[in-house]
């Protein structure tokens, strides 16, 4: 069974595709769960509720969990809006890149 930090690093492979970031390092990942029974569960956000591009992120990152960990019986991605998403949540390196010190 894979790791919860194996499940983060495979979804730095999603990126939002305005920002050109990926979703670890925007802090759009707010928790990951395994449960016992073969079934994940990904809280995730969106940097707005009306981001354009949020039915591609949720796909992408369907899409690559699906991929990488067909072990799992069960993939949920769960878009929640608490907390709300902020700049703060943001890696060091995210607001490097975009220029926010």
């Amino acid at each position: 069974m894979p790791t919860v930090e194996e499940i983060r690093e495979a979804l730095k492979s999603v990126r939002d595709p305005e920002l050109m970031l990926d979703i670890i390092n925007l802090g759009l990942v707010y928790d990951i769960t395994i449960h016992p029974d073969n079934r994940l569960d990904v809280d995730m956000t969106l940097t707005s509720p009306g981001c354009p591009a949020g039915p591609q992120i949720l796909n992408d990152a369907y899409r690559v969990l699906r991929t990488r960990f067909p072990e799992f019986d069960e993939v949920n991605i769960n878009l929640v809006w608490v907390p709300f998403w902020n700049p703060d949540m943001m890696s060091q390196e995210a607001k490097e890149e975009l220029g926010i010190f």
